[in-house]
């Protein structure tokens, strides 16, 4: 059975300008807050962390930027059809296997190199699957926006490798300001290697997303394998792999990453089967 849950009413390709500038501008204000106040911050919300409040506000600014914008330009029935693109979980063999495996093949590989493949460890299970369970809930909802909202966007205007390039310097710009805060988990890195990575990975995630007509599921699922907990520390070797990696998926996918034509545009799902 279908569903017909597309609006009337189109986001326009301009929105990608008040995305960008909510989702930096939200983002951005709450770490001046953390910088300039965070005696108040921890009295507040504890210290500074993955974990503090004001720093998942800012994680969530570009999903909130999205969902502001697809309900603005939408109404509800868009909202509907926005997130019915988390149903949209079919993709090829080739890219399931990426997803379980090559990811983190590639971070042990990378820890292999920096001397840290046993240093992931938990006191218990429990531990363990509540520490996955949090990051499920943090890094992916940023696809909601990234992949989500402004990829359909930038590729109206360029092909899917342009496309997921400059995504990619914006989304690694995006996290700059975590570098220089003490007790995110962007303080102990370089701020080269995670740019670049950021671009590699990007250009990885577009080939996804268009594979698979533009799913929001499996853009977070791939974010949450960057950042699960069970794989070791690999920066910045793990930057090569991702690098390495990238490559071979536009050889790959060469036709379609350079035309135009084959980038997914759509902000709503027109209509979904059941």
């Amino acid at each position: 059975m279908a569903h017909d849950y597309e609006s009337p009413r189109k986001v326009p390709t301009s929105a990608i300008i008040p995305f960008m500038a909510i989702a930096f501008g939200l983002a951005w204000g709450v770490f001046v807050v953390l910088f300039l106040f965070p005696e108040a911050v921890a009295r507040l919300f504890g210290d500074i962390s993955a974990s503090n409040p004001l720093f998942i506000l800012a994680v969530y600014a570009p999903a909130i930027a999205a969902l502001i914008l697809v309900l603005w330009h939408t109404g509800l029935s868009g909202m509907k059809g926005f997130l019915s693109r988390l149903l949209l979980w079919r993709c090829s063999f080739g890219w399931a296997a990426f997803l379980l495996l090559a990811i983190p093949a590639i971070y042990y590989s990378g820890a292999l190199v920096k001397g840290t493949a046993l240093a992931v460890s938990f006191p218990s299970i429990g531990a363990a699957f509540a520490a996955m369970a949090f990051m499920l809930l943090l890094g992916p909802m940023e696809e909601f926006g990234w992949r989500g909202f402004a990829l359909p966007l930038l590729q109206r205007r360029m092909a899917p490798i342009w496309a997921g390039l400059l995504l990619g310097f914006i989304w690694g710009a995006w996290h700059l300001p975590a570098f220089f805060l003490s007790g995110t988990p962007q303080s102990a890195w370089g701020i080269s290697p995670f740019l670049i990575g950021s671009i590699s990975v990007s250009v990885i995630l577009t080939s996804l997303f268009n594979a698979s007509g533009g799913s929001i599921f499996l853009s977070a699922l791939f974010h949450f394998q960057l950042n699960n907990p069970l794989w070791p520390d690999a920066q910045p070797y793990d930057t090569i792999f991702f690098v390495s990696a990238a490559a071979l998926v536009v050889w790959i996918n060469r036709d379609a990453m350079f035309d135009r034509r084959a980038g997914q545009t759509r902000i709503t799902v027109k209509r979904l089967e059941t």
